[in-house]
């Protein structure tokens, strides 16, 4: 797949669905289009997964908190998502086991425990081990707690490198017949006839316009934007925007457990092992009354995120320590709720568009853990504009690279065996952010000459051509943040040497 794609509009002829914003909603729906044999379009103003969708806490879960705002439909989605997500990309999503030491000032010990009984039964748990009880006197998840917490639970959900799910699902709409156009804003969209007039501007200024039979506002946070004023309309629905702050240090803790601590204001924090050698902790929730474009980690966040460390563990890192520090908006829809960790994580379609017209469908609110059922019912909404489209089919489908045809660590043993001449790290990378697409990426390479200019760590040329030409990258941050998070490994030196070698 050639990532390079015609700017000129009437290449395109009338399509059927355009798609505006390329988060996870927006990818998931262009996969799910293309896949049923529509015409498909996406725009996104800027790179893919470089709002929301990139600064997630990387979690492929149900919410074990959510069953507190009695969100049990929305819990059991998500839980029967977690296993249909897990066999479709084993290379980018994998099980995570959580310990959750027991802070009975929060909440006691019965309702955690019945917490997690439906946690393991709501969605039909079949691939993750259930939940336990833990003695965290005795047992090694509790050596880096405090003494005073002696009991804990211990359950199962899963991580997944969320900029790489969403450029998965634009990798396979593409294959599938998909436009994609990173860096091009839709600048109106209006109802001509029985189709939509789509004008849009890349960032050199050139405007292409396309016909489409249906539009999808998947923009996130911008949703309204989109709404009001590139469609000109007016909704019923909001959006309320909350941010979420994470912090980046060095791995302060030995084994593969992650960690969720009940904080005293209710609130609950993840700990979270990241990239081998590192430790992803968030997130908090606040009301963002901002731009979403100026989102940024504050003092304060940052004193909340450690001082709930320092309450839980022996050797809590300190500020000394943060290696990096990211926050995004979350556009979650707006039910009301006076507290930002209460509001609804389920979304709300709404579409414009009366019988004969052609329809605008929005998206507002969300989460990554639900995008391909959301993809899915947006499909079904849909569906009266076009009823010749094919069934529903991504829900047995792997993403590209997922066919792995093993357990990931018995890929990953053939894929070393098969270039013995690549660091095992290398190789390692390779399997973990492309799958069976590695084979592609690596090629004729035998040896570490054969990868090109080496930038640092585990980041050589060859993947830089690769991702330039297959995932759309450009910029250093396209690069090094999204597409892969060498940024957490290079040096400043080697960052900045990177850079300007572009």
């Amino acid at each position: 797949m050639n990532a390079t794609v015609s700017r000129s509009g009437s290449d395109h002829g009338l399509l059927d669905l355009a798609v505006i914003g390329g988060g996870i909603n927006g990818a998931g729906i262009a996969r799910d289009a293309a896949g049923r044999g529509l015409k498909v379009l996406l725009c996104e103003k800027d790179d893919f997964a470089q709002g929301t969708s990139s600064r997630s806490g990387k979690l492929i879960h149900g919410g074990l908190r959510y069953l507190e705002y009695y969100e049990f439909r929305l819990v059991r989605e998500a839980l029967i998502e977690r296993e249909v997500l897990l066999a479709s990309a084993p290379h980018i999503i994998w099980p995570m086991r959580f310990v959750l030491p027991h802070s009975p000032e929060q909440r006691p010990a019965w309702l955690v425990r019945t917490g997690l009984f439906l946690y393991d039964h709501l969605g039909g748990r079949k691939q993750l081990p259930a939940s336990r009880n833990l003695d965290l006197a005795h047992e090694p998840e509790g050596a880096p707690l405090r003494p005073e917490f002696r009991r804990g639970f211990e359950y199962s959900d899963c991580w997944v490198d969320d900029a790489r799910l969403v450029i998965l699902n634009l990798v396979d709409a593409a294959h599938k017949g998909a436009v994609i156009l990173p860096r091009t804003r839709a600048v109106s969209a209006r109802r001509e006839g029985d189709s939509w007039r789509l004008e849009m501007r890349s960032e050199n200024g050139e405007v292409q316009i396309v016909r489409a039979k249906a539009l999808v506002n998947a923009a996130g946070p911008w949703v309204q934007d989109v709404v009001q004023g590139v469609a000109g309309l007016n909704s019923a629905h909001n959006v309320r925007l909350v941010k979420g702050s994470h912090l980046v240090v060095p791995k302060f803790w030995s084994g593969s457990q992650a960690y969720l601590l009940q904080n005293t204001d209710r609130r609950v924090i993840f700990v979270n092992p990241y990239e081998t050698d590192l430790a992803l902790i968030g997130t908090t929730d606040i009301v963002h009354d901002g731009r979403a474009d100026d989102v940024a980690v504050d003092g304060a966040e940052i004193d909340y995120l450690l001082a709930v460390l320092d309450r839980y563990f022996r050797a809590a890192p300190g500020k000394g320590d943060i290696i990096h520090a990211f926050s995004g908006v979350r556009p979650l829809y707006d039910d009301n709720a006076d507290n930002p960790s209460a509001v609804t994580r389920d979304y709300v379609f709404e579409v414009h568009g009366a019988p004969g017209q052609p329809p605008l469908l929005s998206i507002f609110g969300g989460k990554i853990t639900t995008f391909r059922r959301l993809a899915e019912q947006a499909m079904e909404r849909l569906a009266p504009w076009f009823p010749q489209m094919a069934p529903a089919w991504t829900a047995g489908a792997r993403l590209p690279g997922g066919d792995l045809g093993a357990p990931f660590d018995r890929f990953l043993a053939d894929l070393a065996g098969a270039y013995p001449g690549l660091p095992r790290d290398v190789v390692a990378h390779y399997a973990r952010l492309y799958g069976t697409r590695a084979r592609d990426l690596l090629g004729a390479s035998r040896n570490v000459g054969d990868l090109g200019r080496h930038f640092g760590a585990s980041f050589y040329e060859r993947e830089l051509v690769f991702l330039r030409e297959q995932e759309w990258a450009v910029t250093a941050a396209d690069i090094l943040d999204r597409r892969t998070k060498h940024g957490l490994h290079l040096s400043r030196a080697e960052r900045e040497a990177f850079e300007l070698q572009l």
